[in-house]
């Protein structure tokens, strides 16, 4: 399988368009939350109804999965926690595969796990991945918007920003793949990366930059390789290699 890795779009046209022109080269585009900005002039309802015709429009040319970060929320659910009530919607009509999902591509398992807010959201997380891990099939790939503590992907300059239950997750389980985004600066920061290992499971966070183009992550299950392109240069690991040595929070 040959996937696509963005995140942290933030409302960018141009951006999308880029998405758009090259999802039929990839088997599964993979965008890993925060399409939408908060802070934009556009209103988030208006964001809402142009992204989601975008998205539906891009799943008519390759499978995709799209996960909801902080950016995304746009109300409460019946627990009374924030919530990206728009990305459920569209993902029950049409073939966007969105928060709370899991699908095989390519004999990939591929978990889509939602932004939480509360007890209740983080409960529901951890019954999809306990329930995914019982299907015993691998490889395995999750993605989700925040990259775990303690890792160079989360690097900001200043501080490792991490989330500490997904580390725990990862050590639990031992997924083949986390596709993440959220921190914008690691792959830019000298002791931060775009790319690090947890013990057996590789953890993906693409970065944002300026202009038409969004930072991305290529992997290609077959090739055993992951290669990260942004306005700074391009740089390539293998899948049975070593990530980048760099300092980790301890």
């Amino acid at each position: 399988m040959r996937l696509l890795l963005v995140a942290d779009l933030h409302y960018t046209l141009r951006q999308l368009d880029w998405v758009a022109s090259v999802a039929p080269d990839f088997d599964l585009v993979v965008i890993a939350g925060d399409v939408l900005d908060v802070s934009a002039a556009v209103p988030v309802d208006v964001q809402i109804v142009a992204v989601s015709a975008f998205l539906e429009r891009l799943a008519e040319t390759s499978r995709v999965v799209v996960c909801s970060g902080n950016h995304d929320l746009d109300g409460r659910d019946g627990n009374g926690e924030k919530a990206a009530g728009w990305v459920r919607q569209l993902g029950q009509r049409s073939s966007v595969v969105v928060d709370g999902s899991t699908i095989e591509v390519d004999g990939v398992l591929v978990t889509v796990c939602p932004w939480w807010d509360g007890p209740a959201g983080k409960e529901a997380v951890v019954a999809q991945l306990a329930a995914d891990a019982a299907r015993k099939m691998r490889p395995w790939v999750w993605v989700y918007h925040w990259p775990p503590d303690g890792s160079p992907v989360t690097w900001t300059g200043q501080r490792f920003y991490g989330d500490a239950d997904l580390r725990s997750w990862i050590t639990e389980h031992s997924p083949d793949m986390v596709l993440t985004g959220h921190v914008h600066e690691p792959p830019f920061k000298r002791e931060g990366s775009w790319a690090d290992r947890i013990g057996e499971t590789w953890v993906f966070n693409a970065g944002r930059q300026i202009g038409p183009d969004p930072c991305h992550v290529i992997v290609d299950t077959e090739a055993r390789s992951a290669s990260w392109w942004s306005l700074a240069g391009d740089e390539h690991v293998s899948l049975d290699g070593e990530p980048p040595s760099l300092p980790r929070a301890v």
